[in-house]
């Protein structure tokens, strides 16, 4: 009989249990300082529990829910070796699509896939994504690690990530609140965010030939630190200027560009002019506009372009609703109005020219 070394075995095959194990108690630690009163039970269940009786004090509770993950950003943050802002970058992504509808980010689930599990980086994983919920105020309940050998390189991984809110179903925001002479306010990006990463690496990597380990004196540091600038998380701050000013509509700037995702929460009927003279957007986006030639139309349709998320306010809410983003450090300003759609025109108009 041959000996039982000798024949087939989940280890053999690539996956090891036993650093998946491990990998769970090291991010156990992160895990314990993104929850909320309402979360219960420990790391390590089948599924995690919230505590729903929370929502009682909401008349008609409405759940939102959205997933997400960060796309290429993760081939800059392996080729760096620094792991933990791209957790953070995923919270941002699922919770800022949630309060878009004024829903309060309640919990997070996760789900990391690797081509082998490295304990101490999975961690470093969690524990941004752990912190990312802290700033968003919502708990993490649970996740999934995957070591999928053969399928991935074993230092590479994807993330996804799934988070439920919940609204007060007479306080949802979008489309039917917003009227003729809203204002438009912008909120800063804090760069690139997590989209648009196949277009930078294309241009920066493959056509202008540039190291991550570069300085840009522009930047003020690398070019792999600049790209990996973490997704500002807004959540907070929108459910802090819902509570504080009246609030219509809010418009999370992602894949697409701030006209597609402005266009999303616009009714039919209404049109969004926004200035470009109102904003300069930050030097990454000048740097990839240049190094790749890459049009101007392209550049907006691709990447934010130095605006994170929209806030759609009556005009007599413009000081109210600009003084608290302040307070909260949020760089802010009215970036556009709405007025009425002609006929055959686009839902949102980019004029004039960013200041230099």
């Amino acid at each position: 009989m041959p000996a039982e070394s000798s024949g087939a075995s989940y280890a053999a095959a690539g996956v090891d249990i036993e650093a998946g194990d491990r990998a769970v108690q090291l991010m156990k630690e992160w895990v314990k300082k993104a929850q909320r009163p309402e979360s219960v039970g420990a790391l390590g269940g089948f599924a995690g529990l919230f505590d729903a009786s929370a929502l009682k004090r909401y008349e008609r509770p409405l759940l939102a829910s959205a997933t997400d993950g960060v796309g290429t950003k993760v081939a800059i943050a392996q080729r760096m070796d620094q792991h933990d802002s791209i957790g953070h970058d995923l919270v941002a992504m699922v919770v800022d699509d949630l309060v878009v509808c004024g829903a309060e980010p309640l919990f997070m689930t996760d789900y990391i896939c690797v081509g082998r599990v490295v304990p101490e980086r999975v961690a470093q994983i969690v524990k941004g994504i752990a912190e990312g919920c802290v700033l968003a105020g919502c708990a993490l309940v649970g996740g999934e690690t995957a070591e999928h050998p053969g399928l991935l390189g074993p230092d590479e991984y994807d993330v996804a990530g799934a988070g439920t809110g919940v609204v007060e179903a007479d306080a949802v925001l979008g489309a039917d609140r917003i009227r003729t002479g809203d204002a438009v306010i912008a909120m800063a990006s804090s760069g690139l965010h997590s989209n648009g990463y196949s277009l930078v690496r294309h241009v920066l990597f493959e056509r202008a030939g540039w190291a991550l380990e570069r300085h840009v004196p522009e930047f003020g540091r690398t070019l792999g630190e600049e790209l990996l600038e973490p997704t500002k998380i807004y959540s907070l701050d929108c459910l802090a200027l819902a509570r504080t000013s009246e609030v219509h509509a809010f418009a999370h700037i992602t894949g697409g560009g701030l006209a597609s995702n402005l266009a999303r929460v616009l009714p039919e009927e209404l049109h969004a002019r926004v200035d470009r003279g109102t904003w300069t957007p930050g030097p990454v986006f000048d740097l990839v506009g240049k190094a790749g030639e890459v049009a101007r139309g392209e550049l907006e349709s691709t990447l934010n372009m130095g605006v994170g998320m929209i806030a759609v306010v009556p005009q007599e809410s413009v000081a109210a609703s600009l003084s608290t983003l302040e307070e909260r450090g949020v760089s802010a300003w009215v970036a556009g109005e709405i007025t009425e759609r002609a006929g055959g025109t686009e839902a949102v108009t980019l004029t004039g020219e960013h200041p230099r």
